[in-house]
């Protein structure tokens, strides 16, 4: 399977400038071996915070489902 890495960046939410945009296989796994989830896990205001912890996503997915 190839990637289609323009076809992600399309609908990749993450502002960081990072050189895995759109190559989301590798961006998944070098966020895991860090501890953290990528940007496309959080909603646009807590993506801006760089906080990929999993901490972070749990409490945003609280705010998310208030």
């Amino acid at each position: 399977m190839e990637c289609q890495k323009e076809k992600n960046k399309q609908h990749c939410n993450c502002t960081y400038d990072c050189e895995l945009k759109g190559i989301c296989c590798q961006c998944v796994k070098e966020h895991r071996e860090n501890g953290e989830l990528p940007a496309c896990y959080f909603p646009e205001e807590a993506e801006k915070t760089y906080d990929r912890s999993i901490e972070s996503f749990l409490k945003n997915k609280e705010i998310c489902n208030k």
